[in-house]
């Protein structure tokens, strides 16, 4: 395998991380007086913050910061939380308190940003007997299982809106993380109906090759096993993960490896601007990821301040599929972490989708959404309709709990503030959505039966 591109000079660097006791430097030098530095520190205590060095060097456009896209994806800021929490937080700071009292008021914040959205620790965790819970693993839908590998339980850096916050913020008991590889594969072959496992975290690509082929290799066995799927953001935030680092080319052979198994091997790829396809670098990661048969498919939220503009979802899904990668989803900011900050309206949300969509060809339309990832499973807005002088959002379960939900289209009142599935409520009549128990009948609605008196 050779480097065939021009690459930057950062290319062969090794990896620097950044962490919250390098931020005061990064946010004075995008701008920020005193106290707003304060402020970014003190939502630093409470959601995590970690940069590298290519971030730094090839992504961010200092001279456009603190409002450069990609420095807001990757920085804190200030009211990213409620101000009251922040002053509270940046006060502890100020007196230099006890470290103690500061992770205490930092807890205490984190409590009420709902850590872990959509049942993930009391309905998606499996379990080998009936009190014995499969540590590190998710099975919320019958055909994909999620599994959290431990050492990759980390990121190359820490996007601001990330719904998995709380996998990082040093609380044990908030971490999904397992090394029982072999839990893993026992449970898949007494679950045969399990066709795909998601490699997920944190980002398993933060694993040298040999960590990652312990995890893969083992997997290659199970016979029921279709597909091997990676999320990773990766490629945006450090491409020389399979270009320049010393066990690249160990860990394009571990793919090549998978796919020659006749497994597909999907890289779900994080790709939130245009900005992060811009290096050559990237481009080369890609063609190299490409070169070993896996499919790369691309996907990632829509967030205020950052990609809420259709033109830059149009740019990413163009680009992408110049490059080879497959547009997936566009996916709605969860009900967890900031969500209040970074969130858009579901009719806003819908009507960017639908202006980048039909800008694009059909080799792009193969991306879905907006799609919410909630507790009953994942739902797409699919249009905005009237019917009978009521307007409505059109809804569609991609994935459900309930396999009998998926494809089905149901119906909720339009409202042009809602941000989530939960802050909808039923239309044309109905008492309840489809993934609801219906309400109890009205006592007073009831006719008495003469026959039973």
């Amino acid at each position: 395998m050779t480097h065939e591109a021009a690459l930057s000079p950062s290319a062969g660097r090794r990896f620097r991380a950044y962490t919250a006791k390098h931020l005061d430097e990064f946010t004075a030098r995008a701008g920020l007086a005193e106290d707003e530095r304060l402020a970014a520190r003190a939502v630093a205590t409470v959601l995590p913050f970690r940069v590298n060095s290519y971030v730094v060097d090839e992504l961010i456009d200092w001279a456009a910061a603190p409002d450069d896209p990609i420095y807001r994806l990757t920085f804190p800021q200030a009211d990213m939380l409620p101000k009251e929490d922040v002053a509270r937080i940046a006060d502890l700071l100020r007196k230099d308190a006890p470290k103690k009292e500061i992770n205490q008021a930092a807890n205490e914040v984190r409590a009420r940003l709902n850590p872990h959205p959509a049942g993930q620790m009391d309905l998606n965790v499996p379990k080998l007997g009936p009190e014995d819970p499969l540590e590190g693993v998710q099975h919320k839908y019958a055909e994909t299982v999620l599994f959290f590998p431990k050492q990759g339980q980390t990121c190359h850096a820490y996007c601001t809106y990330c719904f998995r916050w709380a996998q990082f913020v040093g609380e044990p008991d908030l971490k999904f993380a397992s090394s029982e590889i072999d839990h893993l594969v026992d449970y898949l072959h007494h679950h045969p109906e399990v066709t795909s496992v998601l490699l997920t975290g944190g980002d398993p690509m933060i694993m040298g090759g040999g960590v990652l082929a312990r995890y893969i290799e083992p997997l290659l066995k199970v016979e029921t096993l279709e597909s091997i799927r990676i999320g990773t953001k990766s490629l945006a935030y450090w491409p020389q993960r399979f270009v320049t680092d010393p066990d690249a080319d160990d860990t394009l052979r571990l793919f090549e490896k998978v796919v020659a198994s006749g497994k597909n091997l999907a890289f779900m790829a994080h790709f939130s601007h245009p900005a992060e396809m811009a290096p050559d670098l990237v481009r080369e990661a890609v063609r190299r990821v490409r070169d070993t048969g896996a499919v790369i498919r691309t996907q990632a939220p829509l967030i205020r301040t950052i990609n809420d503009d259709p033109t830059v979802w149009e740019s990413m899904w163009r680009t992408h599929v110049r490059h080879g990668m497959v547009p997936y989803y566009m996916f709605v900011e969860r009900d967890t972490g900031p969500q209040d900050y970074f969130a858009v309206p579901l009719a806003r949300a819908y009507d960017i989708f639908r202006d980048a969509y039909k800008n694009v060809s059909g080799l792009a339309r193969t991306v879905r959404g907006p799609s919410m990832s909630a507790t009953p499973g994942k739902v797409c807005v699919d249009g905005v309709t009237e019917v009978g002088g009521e307007k409505l959002f059109v809804l569609r379960f991609l994935q459900a709990r309930d396999p009998e939900l998926v494809a089905k289209p149901f119906f909720a009142k339009y409202d042009e503030k809602a941000t989530w599935l939960f802050d909808l409520e039923p239309g044309l009549g109905a008492t309840h959505f489809p993934y609801e128990t219906p309400p109890p009948a009205d006592a007073s609605d009831l006719v008495e039966d003469p026959a039973v008196l």
